[in-house]
């Protein structure tokens, strides 16, 4: 069995050169115990993860008993006249998880993972209808669904305005070569990051394989 990853820079590998910055699917092979193939990439919607062949890259090499993970949002909210929440969006998303039905393989749906934006002592939402989206579509098709937005809003808010900025891309000056001047970013991780998300995950496809595995559990399984 292989993990198969969809999404965008959130779940991407960064280059070396992007380091200590990381997507949580590179950390992913750390929280699970099957191989992870990651094709996601940074600026992907499900619109370019098509038009790239990098879908039809994807789908190629996945085989029965695979999972494949779905991740989109954060640039599809961006072009909402050909990907609105409840339109091109979704539409996609559907295709996807009836070509990865096609081969006998599993689709876990993903809400995206929420930026760092406070009010106060609560996070701000930023991506509109789009995780109910996600989650509506996971449950109409009884698809797995990991629920990233709940959980990153609550660990940011667990955390607290200051515990949580060691989670994203805050770097001083001189710190990493890709940002010689520094970088205050609230919707990329760092290592450390990207594996609180990672552990999250991993522990999110041990339960919903475990709902798979009991023939009498019904509906999609919401973790967060």
């Amino acid at each position: 069995m292989t993990y198969h990853l969809a999404g965008d820079s959130t779940v991407a590998p960064m280059s070396p050169e992007e380091s200590p910055m990381a997507g949580w699917g590179e950390a992913l092979p750390e929280s699970v115990d099957a191989p992870v193939r990651n094709l996601a990439f940074g600026g992907a919607t499900t619109e370019s993860f098509l038009s790239t062949g990098r879908w039809g890259e994807l789908i190629r090499e996945v085989r029965a008993g695979d999972t494949v993970l779905i991740q989109f949002g954060h640039n599809d909210q961006k072009q909402p006249h050909l990907l609105a929440a409840r339109g091109g969006y979704t539409d996609r998303l559907r295709r996807f998880v009836a070509e990865t039905r096609e081969r006998e393989a599993t689709t876990v749906l993903c809400t995206s993972c929420e930026r760092r934006w406070f009010d106060g002592d609560r996070i701000t939402p930023t991506h509109g209808d789009y995780p109910n989206a996600v989650r509506d579509l996971a449950h109409e098709l009884d698809a797995g669904l990991i629920d990233l937005t709940a959980f990153t809003t609550w660990l940011y808010e667990d955390l607290g305005p200051d515990g949580s900025v060691a989670l994203l891309s805050h770097f001083a000056p001189g710190e990493t070569a890709a940002w010689p001047e520094g970088l205050v970013d609230d919707t990329h991780f760092r290592l450390d990051g990207a594996r609180r998300i990672a552990a999250f995950v991993g522990r999110s496809l041990r339960a919903l394989e475990r709902r798979d595995g009991d023939e009498s559990a019904k509906g999609s399984l919401l973790v967060h």
